[in-house]
């Protein structure tokens, strides 16, 4: 059995699930969303638990089992609490704004870079600590925007200068040693 699979998901007060044959249906305070699972796998609802089944132990139907549980949990989780990244921007002159709902970066290319938030993502900036903070519901999109953000100017291992992940950290390289003796 699937350790992850085969733990039921809590579905916390506010947050309705609805299971619609193969469709499963999330909405919540921040958003809703919606999943279509694989015929081999069972999603069931009982009381204010979710249960994931499946139909065999072939390799791909366990494979399925805890990733169909992860999205869900995923799914719960988002339009509940929500997700964040947070971006780190290091180097002399890099810097960020907002302008609306959108975030001005400059990373030393000769024109600034002007990010557009998807729908249901949000961008907050601090422009003191030079950090961007991505919020949304949808995991998957939260990742792809701060990946897309920080592909920008990814972090140099001389001098560590560019945009990186709050948590990440950046293997330093030395420079050059200088010429001993002529």
């Amino acid at each position: 059995m699937s350790r992850i699979g085969k733990l039921p998901i809590t579905v916390p007060a506010g947050v309705q699930v609805e299971l619609e044959g193969k469709n499963v249906k999330v909405k919540g305070p921040k958003g809703s969303m919606e999943f279509e699972h694989s015929a081999l796998v069972d999603v069931k609802k009982e009381e204010n638990n979710i249960i994931i089944t499946r139909s065999s132990d072939a390799k791909n139907v366990r494979a399925l089992h805890g990733t169909t549980r992860a999205l869900i949990q995923n799914m719960i989780t988002g339009v509940h609490t929500g997700f964040q990244k947070i971006l780190q921007i290091e180097g002399v002159g890099y810097r960020a704004e907002k302008s609306g709902n959108d975030v001005i970066i400059h990373v030393g290319f000769s024109h600034p870079v002007v990010v557009n938030p998807p729908e249901g993502i949000t961008f907050e900036v601090d422009e003191k600590a030079k950090t961007i903070t991505i919020n949304g519901y949808d995991k998957q999109v939260v990742g792809q925007i701060a990946s897309e953000i920080r592909k920008l100017r990814p972090p140099e291992p001389y001098k560590g200068k560019g945009i990186r992940y709050s948590d990440e950290r950046v293997r330093r390289k030395p420079g050059k040693s200088a010429k001993v003796g002529a």
